[in-house]
């Protein structure tokens, strides 16, 4: 079991530095440093609450459930990184790329990854035409994330799963 193990760091960390270093360009610097955001709180709090306060219905009963699975799905995100506290990779692997101000809180798993998920699950359940836009652009968030720096490639796919998962638990059972 434990070189199993070993052999899963080892691909998270190849895949890491492919992507972190792998893919270093000045363009994608700059998109992936903003795009980012679309996973962060202020973002994802903001637009969630906005389309249940102002869109017309369905739009506003969606815009609530994102905003209960966005709240709800960051339970488990806190228990884990308190529960394995996995240091950020730009803090352990030399040579790592990253940007200005980068988070040093736990790393597993993405908090960013989990919020953009959770948020846009509950709109591709309403209208599944919207898995063309929303899928992609979450995807990118959690590429961003090993692009900056702040978290390997198994941190980013805990963050979808249970981003997803949540949302999905969270659409089922909304009334």
């Amino acid at each position: 079991m434990e070189r199993l193990l070993t052999k899963f760091k080892q691909l998270d960390q190849r895949l890491f530095v492919g992507i972190n270093t792998g893919l270093h360009h000045s363009s994608l610097n700059f998109i992936l440093y903003y795009l980012t955001n679309l996973g962060g709180a202020t973002f994802t709090i903001l637009a969630s609450l906005s389309i249940w306060a102002f869109a017309p219905q369905p739009w506003s009963r969606v815009g609530l459930i994102a905003f209960a699975a966005l709240a709800l799905s960051h339970i488990p995100v806190a228990l884990t990184k308190k529960t394995y506290p996995r240091v950020r990779p730009y803090l352990t692997l030399p040579g790592t790329n990253t940007f200005r101000n980068p988070l040093k809180d736990h790393s597993f798993p993405s908090g960013h990854t989990t919020a953009i998920f959770s948020l846009t699950v509950p709109f591709i359940a309403a209208s599944p035409v919207l898995a063309t836009i929303l899928i992609p652009t979450a995807l990118l968030v959690a590429i961003s994330r090993i692009y900056l720096g702040l978290h390997y490639p198994s941190d980013v796919a805990a963050g979808g799963v249970i981003g997803t998962l949540v949302a999905l638990g969270t659409v089922a059972i909304w009334p």
